[in-house]
């Protein structure tokens, strides 16, 4: 499914962006968006977000298919 994958790649940006953040103390994303307060900013944080909540879904997903796989 394309929003799996969409989700997927948003939550691996977010997760490279986090490493950044924890290593370098450099967020990519303000950077490049002009700091943390700037509205795009907000928005990139707020979809990566909601990709990480649609990722959740991908573990049940994933459960239900080996299930039926066994059957």
């Amino acid at each position: 499914m394309i929003m799996d994958r969409i989700a997927l790649i948003l939550t691996i940006i977010g997760a490279l962006n986090w490493g950044s953040i924890g290593l370098f103390q450099f967020d990519i994303v303000a950077w490049i968006c002009g700091g943390q307060d700037a509205l795009v900013s907000r928005i990139i944080y707020t979809v990566v977000a909601l990709a990480g909540i649609w990722c959740i879904s991908l573990i049940f997903r994933a459960r239900e298919r080996f299930e039926s796989i066994d059957e």
